[in-house]
């Protein structure tokens, strides 16, 4: 390959990265364009919540500021910039949008918890976006904003629903 095809590769990878996976399914390679928005939007909900790693949790945070997030605030502050309206509270979101067993989970979904001291097993005290490979990105407690495994530990246990808002 010489050096002129070589920076045309890149440009074009560059391009495609920029433009995002979505627009490339869209255009016929392996998905629906239904499928293929989601997909995208979904992946740019958790690269976006991933921007805020570590920012700290606090039960109750307001909707206002990204300097703390409770789950719920997270989840309705990072689907908000990408037109998703949610409401407050986990057990509100967790009516929202259209049931997806664990199996069907894709990229972006919101996965509902009871877990933690208001937790009875049925009821919804937690929310959290799946970001693929079994893994959520939530915030809770001291590691605040983090990605964890939903297949293991305290996720696995209190694991009680997903829905599709995108």
């Amino acid at each position: 390959m010489n050096k002129q095809q070589w920076i045309k590769k890149a440009i074009v990878i560059g391009m495609v990265t920029t433009m995002g996976l979505g627009t490339m399914m869209a255009t016929g390679v392996g998905a629906t364009k239904v499928e293929a928005a989601s997909v995208s939007k979904g992946q740019s909900v958790v690269n976006l919540g991933k921007k805020y790693m570590g920012v700290p949790y606090k039960f109750g945070a307001s909707t206002s500021t990204t300097k703390v997030f409770d789950c719920s605030s997270f989840t309705k502050y990072i689907f908000k910039q990408y037109n998703v309206t949610l409401p407050r509270t986990a057990a509100e979101q967790s009516k929202k949008g259209t049931a997806v067993s664990k199996a069907n989970l894709r990229v972006g979904d919101l996965v509902f918890f009871s877990s933690g001291s208001r937790a009875n097993g049925k009821n919804v005290t937690h929310v959290a976006v799946y970001a693929g490979n079994g893994k959520i990105l939530h915030t809770y407690g001291k590691p605040g904003v983090t990605i964890s495994d939903l297949n293991s530990g305290t996720w696995k246990r209190t694991y009680l629903k997903a829905r599709r808002v995108l």
